[in-house]
């Protein structure tokens, strides 16, 4: 019997403590005073001056860098007083950054900034200092900080290398488009949600044309493809997500996208926690559970609360495990929503299947043994096994079927495949929470593996794999096995 249970909201989890607050300074046109006069003195200046701000130096005898970066500020001047640094420098000056060479001259310095209500920082001292400085990745406007707290300079480095990598220049270049078409766009006579919907069009344009040189002609091609849209921006829309079986980084780029953008997120028992964690952190986040043979939502339920909020304007998420048109009941929401008159989309997401095989090294395909691949589903919408499945297909040894949700029914499927054909000696391997830390997979012939599920009792959701492909699981156990006995 199946227990019914209500939509829940699910309160967004309370930020984790942090070691630094990251903050970004406006000093376009502010005065900042630099102490020093040694490379790392000059590389600050240089940040500072890149970000705007008037530089002020005092320093008796500036280094090689400094002379050079006066001569050629990348932005805002870099004036050198070639003088120690006195308090009364402190007045007026935004930010205070100090190159000091002990800890009484740090002590001095930051004491000085502090009393004159300056933000200081004392370069390679922490303990002086007010803020910290972190590896930059620049593509500005569009600008990202990464801080490790000084516990790991390297591990930072690492970390803007690969958003170096991951981040086109030509980013730079639709940041500042974006800059410039915001007071534009606010006159065009657009709502609120319309200007919202111009803006997601907009990333996805640029994601898509990261080297393009945006143009006059690009905005008033997206503000016609944001007018076309009418009413239903209006009234909203929703967006069927795939999950993934559970690791966060099988997301796709399109699925994170949805959930960033998204008003409300309708999520299933199966959706992982960690996947939550890139949504928007302002979306209502609602569970909608939906777990095999346990409490569950009623789908009338919860198409219709998704077309209601849909029809309030609201982007609506529906986040599923998986993909969503594989057992996710997809097509019952699509044509809800299609019903309503409501815009709907869907993000195809790593299936279960694909993620386990993928995360134990097995095809499930082989040219020489799997001519064919099949899902078939564990239970029918009254919980039982269903009565219409081909059993002589599950019987062919040349295919490799993939059992969703066979918990409470595998020991009734693998008698009836058994009576059709299906060898009692074929590997299977039964998979639960697939592609998460805390997997497990038990194999053994099909003939044994319902007896075996049923004691060990894997957590969490499960699929069950059959046919010679199975075995490649076994056979890399088995050289492991030797591998560690050697």
């Amino acid at each position: 019997m199946t227990v019914s249970r209500v939509p829940l909201e699910q309160k967004p989890p309370r930020m984790e403590s942090l070691a630094r607050l990251p903050l970004f300074f406006a000093l376009d046109g502010k005065r900042a005073l630099v102490a020093g006069g040694n490379a790392p003195a000059a590389w600050k200046a240089e940040l500072l001056s890149a970000a705007g701000a008037q530089v002020d130096v005092y320093a008796e005898t500036p280094g090689d860098e400094l002379l050079t970066l006066a001569a050629l500020p990348p932005r805002g001047p870099v004036v050198l007083h070639r003088r120690a640094w006195q308090e009364r420098d402190l007045e007026g000056a935004a930010i205070a950054i100090g190159a000091c060479d002990d800890e009484h001259d740090a002590a001095r310095f930051s004491s000085a900034a502090r009393a004159m209500g300056v933000p200081v920082n004392v370069i390679d001292k922490p303990d002086f200092c007010d803020f910290a400085f972190g590896s930059i990745v620049n593509r500005s406007p569009l600008v990202i900080g990464i801080s490790t707290d000084g516990a790991a300079p390297v591990f930072a480095q690492a970390m803007r290398a690969k958003l170096e990598a991951m981040i086109p220049q030509g980013f730079a270049r639709w940041a500042d488009a974006a800059r410039r078409w915001r007071d534009p766009l606010k006159s065009s006579g657009l709502s609120f949600a319309a200007r919202r919907r111009f803006w997601q069009i907009f990333t996805g344009h640029a994601v898509n044309n990261p080297n393009q040189d945006p143009q006059q002609s690009d905005f008033n091609s997206l503000l016609a493809a944001t007018q076309a849209e009418g009413e239903i921006v209006e009234r909203g829309c929703v967006t069927l997500v795939g999950a993934g079986p559970g690791d966060p980084e099988l997301l796709t780029l399109r699925a994170v996208r949805a959930m960033q953008s998204a008003d409300v997120i309708l999520f299933d028992d199966l959706v992982s926690p960690q996947v939550l964690d890139f949504a928007r952190r302002e979306a209502k986040k609602m569970l909608v559970g939906k777990a095999g043979h346990g409490p569950a939502c009623k789908q009338s339920d919860i198409n219709a609360l998704m077309v209601a909020l849909a029809k309030n304007g609201k982007r609506v998420v529906r986040l599923k495990g998986g993909d969503p048109m594989i057992f996710g009941r997809a097509s019952e929401e699509i044509d809800a929503c299609r019903e309503a008159d409501i815009a709907v989309e869907v993000v195809p997401g790593i299936t279960a299947a694909q993620g386990a095989a993928a995360r134990l090294g097995i095809s499930l395909t082989h040219r020489e043994s799997a001519r064919r691949l099949q899902y078939v589903t564990g239970h029918g919408a009254d919980g039982n096994l269903p009565d219409n499945i081909d059993w002589k297909s599950l019987a062919d040894p040349t295919v490799t079927t993939i059992v969703y949700m066979p918990k409470k029914t595998l020991a009734a499927l693998v008698t009836n495949a058994i009576a059709a054909g299906l060898a009692p000696a074929t590997p299977s391997l039964a998979i639960s929470q697939a592609t998460r830390p805390d997997q497990s997979v038990i194999a053994d012939a099909i003939a044994n593996l319902p007896a075996r599920l049923d004691a060990e009792k894997p957590s969490g959701p499960v699929l069950v794999m059959i046919g010679s492909v199975a075995a490649g699981y076994q056979l890399q156990r088995s050289a492991v096995t030797i591998r560690n006995q050697a």
